[in-house]
């Protein structure tokens, strides 16, 4: 029998655009633009002045806390500014631009392949992966060494690798998984080992029997022990929270993460990059992403360097006549963008170009209850957006608010076109303000 989970909706997948065209490089382009913030958690500092030559993989913009991940050159080159640009968050950030002088000169201690990845102490491996940069590649970007370092007293039993990609238009994960088999399933054991994780299962939706089929051969050659678990094809099974439920059967409590029940969860695409870093030294200065819509004239799965300007794959790929929305990541979850300027990050799983962009007015809540059949999370969503819309903050937050995962399933149900997801957003964002301020002023108290 399918596992899933309580909730969710059924979009449509529209991934027959790109689920059969292999990756291909995309072309490297003769600027990037590397930003300091490209993860959950503390901005980097940059660590290079305008006139600085940098290789390839070079440190340009130091982790500033524990949850924080470096930033590198993704080209060979020289620095020709430093300052603040377009983010795809909407406000400016600070970036490092670098011309591409096209020599693909790497740094020092980079590209350097490790004949042993298992004589590597569980420190080394940790410290490869903080030093590499690694986030989570499926969108979150959270930092991947905070994810594989849990509390002593949260020891972690279970791994699950996330091969879902339940997000509409996408394929990047589908491709890697068909392409890269042997180095995902390298990377996921990796992981495993840094944790401790002695259960090991690949959740996949059952719409990607191809990539079933390589992930269980390729498991095979490994670890016969890993377990591949063909899921239903449901929004958002992809979510770790559910993708727990649904392999493990385990609850995340209220405001608990994963190491809470002894679960990690990483994504296909992260995997593959702890491979990269493990085995090859190689930073995360590159990504597969997927450019699709029905925008685009040739939609693609690529392989393309962090720090290119979005206009130019889009160039690349052909951009139709009359596309209104240009989504980064995918339609339920992902962010529109106001500008094609922005460039591509390391949690940019892809670029939906739709032609459709007619406004839609929302209207008051008429009660149907849809949201809450919906909520993956089991929350009364049209309760949290009408507290959003009141500026109720502190009763939002007794609502659970910081539980929604901003999945949008309450947003795409909704027959009244309330923006659910961005009520929520603003609340967490006054919260978040709110609680700074209470903090800023306890803490004058104390030195006063």
């Amino acid at each position: 029998m399918l596992r899933g989970f309580r909730g969710g909706v059924h979009p449509q997948e529209e991934k027959q655009r790109t689920n059969a065209k292999p990756i291909e490089r995309a072309p490297v382009p003769k600027v990037v633009r590397i930003p300091m913030s490209q993860h959950t958690g503390a901005p980097c500092k940059v660590v290079v002045q305008k006139g600085d030559s940098v290789k390839k993989g070079q440190v340009v913009g130091e982790a500033t806390g524990f949850i924080s991940a470096p930033v590198h050159s993704s080209v060979s080159g020289k620095v020709i500014d430093v300052g603040q640009y377009p983010h795809i968050f909407g406000s400016p950030v600070a970036c490092a631009v670098i011309e591409n002088d096209n020599l693909e000169e790497w740094a020092k201690g980079t590209n350097v392949e490790c004949p042993d990845v298992n004589a590597l102490s569980i420190d080394e491996v940790k410290n490869r992966i903080r030093a590499a940069g690694i986030v989570g590649m499926g969108g979150a970007a959270f930092p991947s060494h905070v994810k594989v370092s849990p509390p002593p007293t949260k020891p972690i039993d279970s791994f699950v690798l996330n091969g879902c990609e339940c997000e509409p238009y996408l394929t990047a994960d589908h491709r890697l998984m068909l392409e890269k088999p042997d180095a995902v399933i390298e990377g996921m054991l990796i992981l495993c080992r840094a944790v401790g994780a002695k259960d090991r299962f690949i959740g996949i939706e059952e719409n990607k029997p191809d990539a079933i089929e390589a992930m269980r051969k390729a498991a095979a050659k490994y670890d016969a022990s890993i377990r591949i678990v063909q899921l239903r094809v449901k929004y958002p099974q992809g979510a770790e929270k559910q993708l727990i439920k649904a392999i493990l059967g385990r609850e995340v409590p209220s405001g608990g993460l994963p190491f809470d029940v002894g679960a990690l969860v990483h994504n296909v695409g992260t995997a593959y990059a702890v491979f990269e870093a493990v085995k090859f030294s190689r930073p995360s200065i590159e990504r597969v992403l997927t450019v699709t819509g029905d925008g685009v004239e040739n939609p693609r799965n690529l392989l393309v360097r962090i720090g290119t300007p979005i206009s130019e794959l889009l160039q690349f790929c052909g951009l139709k006549e009359g596309v209104g929305r240009l989504i980064l990541g995918g339609p339920m979850m992902g962010l529109a963008q106001f500008t094609d300027e922005v460039v591509v990050t390391k949690g940019t799983s892809g670029i939906v170009a739709l032609t459709d962009s007619e406004p839609q007015m929302h209207r008051a809540c008429i009660r149907c209850g849809r949201c809450v059949a919906a909520c993956p999370m089991e929350l009364v969503p049209s309760t949290l957006s009408i507290l959003g819309e009141a500026n109720n903050i502190d009763e939002a937050k007794e609502n659970a608010l910081l539980d929604c995962i901003e999945c949008g399933c309450c947003a795409y149900v909704c027959p009244s076109r309330r923006p659910i997801v961005q009520f929520v957003k603003y609340c967490k964002s006054e919260l978040r303000i709110k609680e700074l301020k209470a903090k800023e002023a306890q803490a004058k108290q104390k030195s006063a």
